[in-house]
């Protein structure tokens, strides 16, 4: 956008001294990797004339731009400079030069914080108009049809996310980019997300090549502005920035010593240091946690995880099917929620099996839904893609609404193998949490599509490709319990669907069982062959830790999509797994698959340090790991 870098102005004689004094330092720190130097202190020049910029503006006195002093060309750093640096760092340069010199070409120089936001802005119109194309499209093919319908519903989402990142930046600043850099990387990873999302719906041929390359502007530049924000943290850390401190920045820096970071509220305040993690033995008591807790956590929400909540809660409504509640369905209990309301909005399912398709929308946030049981509280129905419809719309329950809560809920789809795709639950929720719940279908049974989630104490059954997605997703004490597809099919838990490199996304099943059910086994019908995972997208990413794996399981463990599709940037691990379908020795070969990693490469994929989960799990007192089970 060409106004990304119109709140900059020319450079105060006090700029130029504060930057000269800063790149001295700089490269003293940097001296023997002349590389680096040369990125550096162009972040460095543009984020201290920033610093000097806010810190002039908010003064009672102004001073006039010098404009003659010796030696004040080389110190001003242009912003197309500044953006060709930044561009270094991203896989898709010339895109990122190109729509970023559009954005500076009125200014002379410029901010981090206007190159990352310009970065995000660019985005915008290459969204619109991949998305716009689908809209022309006109076909009498029912699949198509729902396709151009998926993806102008898509696009709406795509733009809320990218319109969520951009309010992120300008909310903090680059203190806001480096504290909260791994949410704007999840809502970012999210717009990739519904991107393949859209291109999923069409059939294979000509209109779904074209809605291919229609949309890959909009993904490369996703991508620029992923790597931009990965790196932003790191850097300025690295720079001692004035008001950058190491302390500050440290948090959500991957590379970072997660131990020492601060506790962060869901409305973004600090708490106070806590221990962050959970004993094992101390895992059904409640987290005592009342100083500092999020709004939107109350007193009952927190003892509801604890057991026999259902005598505890205070529901906002009760639905019953056999009408002592408020409702005898759960969408007419939707139906109702006022448009505001504070907190959390508890919804109270009693016994049945309920035949509806429900959908929390995108403005129902911070919705608890629980049952009596995951096997006695049901939400059933039978949507499915030989009947006509896209995956994306098979969902029996569909979660969007940010801050879901799920528990003691059993979700299905009894569509049949013969039916092939068939979702059960369809997760878009950030920060949403699933306890204590069942999904039950054979293809696609769970669509775990974006954003951060947690699940904990699950079953999940299914055939092929039963959890896929893209969402950054850990499955904690869960059991995945593989089914019997049809004869001439093959069982594959997991096809964990990242698109780009740079995406903060994968799959982490941690302290989880693989067991199946007694048909698999039936001797009389032909042998099925089982595994572990699928690469969906070309940077698949799962890693499969601490948890039992048994002999059913083919020793090749993971199963390629289509040829060499993605199996040199895929990245599969395992780690302290046990059972006898543990053995990593007769294992697939291909060049992203790492076998058994180190613990050190392992402790990255925890809950903390994968999700950043702390300040969304502790308060809700779900029971939760942390760190390793042992």
């Amino acid at each position: 956008m060409s106004t990304a870098f119109s709140d900059f102005g020319p450079l105060t004689e006090r700029r130029r001294i504060e930057r000269q004094r800063q790149q001295r330092r700089r490269v003293m720190l940097a001296a023997g990797a002349a590389s680096v130097i040369l990125i550096l202190i162009v972040m460095g020049g543009a984020a201290v004339a920033y610093n000097a910029s806010i810190e002039d503006d908010s003064s009672s006195s102004s001073s006039s731009p010098s404009g003659g002093g010796s030696g004040s060309g080389s110190n001003l750093i242009s912003a197309s400079k500044s953006v060709k640096m930044m561009c270094a760092q991203t896989d898709y340069r010339d895109a990122c030069e190109k729509s970023l010199s559009k954005a500076a070409a009125n200014a002379s120089a410029s901010s981090p914080e206007d190159i990352v936001r310009a970065a995000v802005a660019v985005i915008g119109d290459a969204l619109g108009n991949a998305f716009n194309r689908s809209e022309v499209i006109k076909s009498d093919d029912p699949r198509v049809k729902g396709a151009v319908a998926d993806c102008r519903e898509i696009y709406h989402n795509a733009k809320d996310d990218l319109a969520r990142t951009l309010h992120g930046i300008d909310a903090g600043g680059m203190a806001g980019v480096t504290k909260r850099g791994y949410q704007l990387r999840i809502l970012l990873s999210a717009v990739i997300t519904h991107m393949e999302t859209c291109i999923d719906g069409f059939p294979d041929g000509h209109l779904k090549k074209q809605m291919t390359g229609t949309m890959e502007s909009g993904k490369e530049l996703t991508s620029n502005a992923l790597a931009i924000i990965e790196k932003a943290s790191s850097v300025l850390v690295a720079l001692q920035i004035p008001g950058f401190t190491h302390r500050r920045l440290l948090g959500n820096d991957e590379e970072g010593n997660k131990e020492n970071e601060p506790k962060v509220q869901h409305s973004g305040t600090l708490l106070g240091e806590r221990d962050d993690d959970v004993p094992a033995a101390d895992s059904r008591r409640l987290l005592s946690i009342e100083e500092g807790t999020p709004q939107w956590v109350n007193g009952p929400e927190r003892r509801l995880l604890k057991g026999n909540f259902q005598a505890k809660l205070k529901p906002n409504v009760v639905v019953a099917k056999d009408g002592s509640g408020k409702f005898k369905t759960i969408n007419d209990a939707l139906g109702a929620m006022p448009k505001q309301y504070t907190g959390r909005y508890l919804i109270y399912v009693k016994q049945g099996v309920y035949e509806e398709y429900v959908t929390i929308t995108r403005a129902m946030e911070n919705v608890t839904m629980y049952g009596d049981g995951a096997m006695k509280t049901v939400i059933s129905g039978s949507r499915n893609f030989v009947d006509g419809l896209t995956t994306y719309k098979t969902a029996t329950f569909n979660a969007q609404g940010d801050g879901f809560i799920g528990i003691a809920l059993g979700f299905r789809n009894t569509a049949g193998a013969a039916k092939h795709q068939a979702v059960a639950l369809l997760v878009q929720s950030d920060r949403s949490i699933f306890l204590n719940c069942r999904m039950d279908a054979y293809q696609d049974t769970l669509y775990a599509h974006s954003k951060a989630q947690f699940y904990r104490n699950c079953v999940i059954s299914g055939t092929i490709d039963f959890i896929f997605g893209d969402a950054a997703a850990v499955f904690q004490n869960c059991i995945l319990v593989l089914r019997r597809p049809m004869d001439n099919q093959q069982n594959i838990a997991t096809a964990q669907g990242r698109a780009d490199g740079r995406e903060s996304t994968g799959f982490v099943f941690q302290y989880c069982r693989f067991t199946a059910e007694t048909g698999l086994k039936d001797a009389s019908r032909p042998p099925i062959r089982s595994y572990l995972a699928r690469p969906w997208r070309e940077f698949s990413r799962t890693l499969i830790m601490e948890s039992d794996i048994p002999a059913f399981i083919d020793k090749a463990g993971y199963l390629p999509w289509n040829g060499d599709f993605g199996l040199k940037t895929l990245w599969y691990a395992e780690y302290a797994n046990r059972g006898p379908g543990a053995d990593t020795a007769g294992r697939v070969t291909w060049p992203g698959y790492k076998k058994v990693i180190s613990k050190e490469e392992a402790e990255k994929f925890t809950v903390q340090n994968f999700l950043h989960a702390e300040p969304w799990l502790k308060p809700t007192g779900t029971p939760v790991k942390y760190g390793f089970w042992a």
